[in-house]
């Protein structure tokens, strides 16, 4: 976190790097509101301040457990408003991770058809495919 000053903050490409989040993913997450606008400086760059950066770092780190944005919003106006329980945010997180187990679920069932349908090939030189006959199947 060596790019921050208390006077300056962070610019959006230092915001960027320190996080590894994309500047227009930056910019997308302030577009939708789940990332405050931050200050101008005099010639209009963008200046973020630290709760900002633990902010995106949130963000992040929930969209690589899998959360959607609209999960995402609904923790982030919890902690926003300061008036969430501990009991809330489990049922949130137990919620979500039944719709991860029911991806997995949908998956592994993926994985077995493909499996089966690429054992059925002969990987031959005609143009006669099981594969294809199988996908345009009724």
């Amino acid at each position: 976190m060596s790019e921050i000053t208390k006077t300056r903050g962070y610019a959006i490409g230092a915001l960027s790097r320190e996080t590894t989040v994309n500047i227009e993913t930056i910019r997308y997450y302030e577009r939708i509101g789940i990332m405050p606008k931050p200050d101008r400086t005099d010639g209009g760059n963008r200046q973020y301040n630290h709760d900002q950066l633990k902010r995106l770092f949130f963000i992040k780190r929930c969209r690589e457990l899998g959360f959607s944005i609209e999960e995402i919003r609904a923790l982030l106006q919890m902690v926003d408003r300061a008036d969430f329980t501990c009991g809330e945010v489990h049922s949130m997180t137990v919620d979500h991770l039944a719709t991860v187990k029911k991806k997995l679920s949908d998956l592994r069932r993926l994985e077995k058809s493909l499996r089966s349908m690429a054992a059925e090939c002969g990987k031959g030189d005609v143009p006669a495919c099981p594969i294809i006959d199988t996908l345009f199947n009724v």
